[in-house]
């Protein structure tokens, strides 16, 4: 049996033994991860951590740590307030609105993972706050930042052009950026309706004086095993996360994780009603998330060692506020994540992506080769860099593009949309973040959910994109 082979079957074991036996996937990745890699492809331990994910390691607890404590100081309690305000209280526009949110940022040159990361903790704590579902806000963040990522300028849309250009295919800027705007829509209208949207219109509005409080027709706030705070009074809302592990163990032990801080008379209202003031400590922390987006953005400067930076600042400011922050990290998804990518890692060093898109290019029928493409795109891409899937692929297409029987624009096109709509799996950077982002969630449940929908997007958008894109011969 080739190595390739072997290193699949051991993948589809690891998936097995998470699902049934409710042993964290991550630890199951490290150790399948050793062992292949030591047995199988003769590697030594340097060879093996070659494929950990240092840098999206350090995204996750630093982004987590920094919202961990916004959280604890009631500043994502502020950012819930005004984000209620800005759409006067028409809480159905909010998915929306942070759909567009990510979408702009990625546009406009921002990694997807730096606009998910700067986005998704605020969405999710809205979500918590005003019952949302966690599922329709997580997703449309992941599908926004799709949306706007192969715009001329952007990062994805600029590395897939340049691609295009150095291997002499022909191709098509335009398209390629409304391919990918237009899919990531279309599925976020299908989300909004079918996760809960109908029933947020139905609520009416609600007053962002009230403290939180639904209005008429709402539903009550919160979700998750926390108590509700209300207007008045003097404990703070916290929430456990579920114990336990489950599905690749994904729900961390039992801790805090408080996601909306007691509106205190006369300390944190504003003078109108209940809604939070901004204290010092707030304006501090909302000044970091700034400094965030700045870095990022404007910089380039890492995402993950900035927000660590920022929360260590706050947390020596503001030691009462930030006690807890450490241990509200999502350490398990830590695990899950940097685990399974490093095991992708090993699959790579032993060439396992390259003889499976090898293989696939040799078939005869190039329209069969084209959508087997596509889906090998959107299931490496489910664990991996969605750009390097996209690398590896384009430049095996070229041979039976070059053939003249498929439009090269129309591949292109339907490989980018397939590699990225699946970064909502919870195993993608993407999924990753919002799973970690996600406040006073049951996580094994959440982290299900986000599977299961990550495997369906897997199942059905590269079939659909071939469909549109490459059969009519785009290009």
């Amino acid at each position: 049996m080739s190595p390739e082979l072997i290193s699949i079957l051991v993948l589809v074991v690891v998936f097995v033994i998470a699902t049934t036996r409710s042993v964290n996937m991550g630890a199951l990745a490290f150790a399948a991860a050793f062992g292949v890699g030591t047995l199988v492809a003769d590697l030594d331990a340097d060879g093996i951590f070659a494929g950990f994910p240092g840098d999206l390691f350090v995204v996750l607890v630093g982004v987590t740590y920094l919202f961990a404590i916004a959280r604890a100081n009631g500043t994502t309690d502020w950012l819930v307030h005004a984000a209620v305000r800005l759409v006067r209280g028409r809480v159905a526009l909010i998915p929306w609105v942070m759909f567009a949110l990510t979408g702009a940022l990625t546009a406009i040159g921002a990694v997807s993972p730096a606009a998910v990361a700067i986005v998704a903790p605020i969405a999710l704590s809205f979500a918590t706050r005003y019952a949302i579902s966690p599922l329709l806000m997580g997703t449309m963040v992941v599908h926004g930042a799709q949306a706007g990522g192969f715009s001329p300028i952007s990062i994805y849309g600029s590395i897939v052009n340049g691609i295009v250009e150095r291997e002499g295919l022909p191709g098509s800027e335009v398209t390629l950026f409304l391919a990918s705007l237009i899919a990531n829509l279309l599925i976020a209208g299908v989300l909004f309706v079918l996760f809960g949207g109908r029933k947020l219109w139905a609520r009416g509005s609600v007053a962002p004086e009230d403290g939180g409080a639904v209005g008429k027709g709402a539903e009550p706030t919160g979700t998750g095993t926390g108590t509700a705070a209300g207007a008045g009074d003097t404990a703070a809302r916290t929430g456990g996360t579920a114990a336990g592990t489950g599905a690749g163990g994904a729900a961390p032990t039992a801790v805090a994780a408080p996601t909306a801080v007691a509106v205190r008379p006369g300390q944190d209202t504003d003078g109108t009603g209940g809604g939070p003031r901004l204290t010092p400590a707030r304006i501090a922390t909302l000044t970091a998330l700034v400094a965030l987006v700045v870095a990022v953005l404007g910089f380039d400067l890492d995402a993950g060692l900035t927000a660590v930076s920022l929360a260590v600042v706050l947390s020596t400011a503001w030691p009462d506020d930030s006690r807890r922050a450490v241990g509200e990290i999502a350490w398990s998804t830590v695990l899950l994540i940097c685990g399974v990518l490093t095991y992708v890692g090993v699959l790579e060093e032993i060439g396992t992506i390259t003889w499976a898109g090898e293989g696939v290019g040799g078939i005869g029928v190039p329209l069969l080769a084209a959508v087997l493409l596509c889906y090998i795109g959107a299931i490496v891409s489910a664990f991996a860099s969605s750009v390097g899937i996209m690398g590896a692929l384009i430049p095996l297409a070229v041979p039976f593009l070059a053939q003249g029987e498929i439009g090269a624009v129309g591949m292109v096109a339907a490989l980018a949309v397939s590699a990225t709509v699946v970064d909502v799996s919870p195993f993608s950077t993407n999924g990753a973040l919002v799973l970690a982002a996600a406040p006073d969630v049951d996580r094994e449940r959440f982290f299900r959910q986000l599977m299961v929908y990550g495997g369906i997007v897997v199942a059905a958008v590269p079939a659909l994109a071939w469909l549109v894109l490459v059969v009519p011969g785009l290009g």
